[in-house]
């Protein structure tokens, strides 16, 4: 057989496709970390200015005017105001301006990111002191001591959402799977169903009672791993009945390569580049880390969007799989591999 011949046998064209998809995968996801993460900066951060109206509107035109354009600052009526805004997760921060002195007071709140906090203080240091006052920071929802740079929630969801497409993968391409029927596909989302109650429960009880990495209830954060879960898994069984095994490379392109870096996890969204900061919270890592800070550290404010997002997911990944599976039926005759048996001389 000549070298021709044995590439050909050796690599079949569809194993070609497979390996041409694998190397723009790759691609994809050098430059979806990299083009997300590898220079950080706060945009448009919300953020709140309370102080004498005299002085409010100076202030808020001077932070407007702040290079690179840092800060999306609006008036709130006083600090009372401020801390509402921010424990509800509509501010990131703000300034309560001292008028009978030179000190105010720097709110922020770690919990949703210990690096976008670091970086206000920063940028509230530079400001005030060319104003000729001097700041200090009062963090209101400060994150754990057993939660570094308030990874912990985005760690969590990760973990949730591989879980939820490999399951999914098994489920679909393992050996001896047969090709979804309505009755075939109805049994895996049940058996899905049951994987993603199980792994929220996991998830909520490793990182709350057993490490005491995030506080919180560990029954909302249980809820929220098993739609976490449930919603990838789902996605990743819809692409798989539409697309074949290429739709396994398609849930990992949607979830890993940009759902990862855009989820606001190693740096909140307001430090994201603008593409990242867009897709993060319509996609599952971006609305489950907003989700589980929200509960560990925001008394639950804020979920309503986040829990859409990923019921979305969830019911229509289910609806075009059950759909797919009445579709395609594969007649009850067809063997399976491991069913047909070799010939005997």
């Amino acid at each position: 057989m000549s070298l021709v011949e044995e590439l050909k046998s050796a690599v079949t064209p569809r194993a070609a496709l497979l390996v041409v998809g694998v190397f723009a995968l790759q691609l994809l996801f050098i430059a979806s970390y990299v083009g997300a993460l590898h220079n950080p900066k706060p945009k448009d951060v919300p953020f709140g200015v309370a102080a004498p109206q005299q002085v409010s509107a100076q202030l808020i035109g001077q932070l407007e005017r702040l290079p690179g354009e840092p800060l999306d600052p609006r008036t709130v009526t006083d600090e009372a105001e401020a801390r509402k805004q921010i424990m509800n997760r509509d501010l990131d921060g703000a300034l309560v301006v001292n008028p009978g002195g030179t000190t105010d007071t720097l709110l922020v709140a770690s919990g949703g990111g210990t690096v976008l906090s670091s970086a206000l203080e920063t940028l509230f240091t530079r400001v005030e002191g060319a104003n000729g006052r001097t700041i200090r920071t009062v963090d209101i929802a400060p994150a754990s001591t057993q939660d570094f740079d308030g990874l912990s929630a985005f760690y969590l969801v990760v973990g949730w959402c591989v879980g939820g497409y490999i399951c999914a993968a098994i489920l679909a391409i393992s050996a001896g799977s047969r090709p979804a029927n309505r009755e075939r596909a109805i049994i895996r989302l049940g058996v899905l169903a049951l994987y993603s109650v199980l792994g929220g429960l996991g998830g909520a009880v490793i990182v709350g009672p057993i490490l005491g990495a995030l506080p919180g209830s560990v029954a909302a954060l249980w809820g929220l791993g098993a739609l976490v879960v449930f919603a990838v898994g789902a996605a990743t069984l819809a692409l798989q009945s539409v697309f074949g095994i290429v739709g396994i490379g398609l849930a990992i392109l949607l979830i890993v390569v940009a759902g990862n870096p855009s989820a606001g996890g190693a740096f909140p969204l307001p430090m994201l580049p603008p593409f990242w900061n867009a897709i993060g919270p319509a996609l599952p890592p971006g609305a489950g880390t907003w989700a589980a800070r929200s509960i560990a550290y925001f008394r639950g404010n804020d979920l309503t969007g986040s829990l859409l997002v990923l019921s979305a997911w969830a019911v229509v990944g289910s609806a075009i799989t059950l759909v797919m599976s009445s579709l395609k039926r594969t007649p009850e005759s067809e063997p399976i591999a491991e069913e047909v048996a070799p010939a005997t001389p």
